[in-house]
């Protein structure tokens, strides 16, 4: 029987949670080194867990390979989960930063060198570059394993891409250069698309905007919200500001430019 006292290796029982695990209670436990641990009861009446975790885990006859490196990886500890084989899984610290679990096998065997990024291209310095309509703004970080890059296109969208799809030509533009193949259907007026113009005065956002207002970011190293506009190919620098709402407001002074360009095409239409 489990009970407030009972002690498994270095832990002691103190009292039972609400919680519960299967059904089974979750008791919290104390460690002799201080710290503690939630178990449940059939992991207490196994003694699987005999420490909070400050004790190793490598059981009587297992190698021992903390500090070792194989590859890119560096052992830091085993957990008490075993790969298909029964060979002892580990946490692994890849010189990338990353943390990844591998099987014993799989390292000493030089099956596994990297968390997998020896098998994807390293993050380059793309910032300001021009890929197509897109200029690269700023690093994205990291998402399914793959560099991602902040850009901005001649439209004056803005959308994530790839790294690899920026180098290999893939991705060009944030959407708007495949519709280019219906001109007409676009309204283009001395190259620029009578159709966007209208869609963005009237607030409408694509989907990769995260302030809600167009024409306006947050620059995370200068933690200052930018205000830009793009009109026939040229984006225009607005300013930073410390508060959403001025970006906004100069965003707003540069559409300026859109209306009057509007207007023209409507005294020409209707001529």
């Amino acid at each position: 029987m489990i009970g407030i006292g009972t002690r498994v290796g270095k832990l002691t029982v103190v009292e039972a949670t609400d919680q519960r695990k299967a059904g089974y209670i979750i008791w919290k436990c104390s460690c002799e080194c201080g710290g503690g641990i939630f178990l449940d009861t059939r992991c207490l009446q196994r003694e699987s867990v005999q420490d909070c975790g400050c004790g190793t885990v490598v059981g009587p006859g297992q190698r021992d390979i903390s500090g070792m490196h194989f590859g890119k990886l560096t052992a830091l500890r085993p957990t008490k989960e075993r790969g298909r084989r029964g060979s002892t899984v580990w946490v692994c610290r890849c010189d990338c930063g990353n943390e990844v679990c591998a099987e014993l096998g799989q390292l000493t065997a030089g099956y596994r060198k990297s968390c997998g990024c020896l098998s994807r291209p390293p993050v380059k310095n793309f910032t300001g570059k021009k890929f197509g309509w897109l200029t690269v703004v700023e690093y994205a970080g990291k998402s399914v394993g793959e560099h991602q890059w902040k850009c901005r296109c001649v439209c004056g969208q803005e959308t994530v891409v790839g790294q690899t799809r920026l180098q290999s030509g893939k991705t060009k533009s944030c959407g708007c250069l495949r519709s280019i193949v219906y001109r007409d259907s676009l309204g283009l007026t001395e190259g620029t698309s009578v159709t966007k113009l209208k869609a963005i005065k009237s607030g409408r956002l694509i989907k990769s905007n995260t302030s809600g207002y167009n024409g306006v970011y947050f620059n995370k190293k200068r933690k200052l919200w930018i205000a830009q506009i793009t009109f026939q190919g040229k984006t225009r620098y607005l300013g930073a500001f410390g508060r959403l709402m001025d970006a906004v407001k100069a965003r707003q002074r540069g559409e300026e430019i859109y209306d009057k360009f509007l207007e023209q095409v409507e005294v020409t239409d209707s001529e």
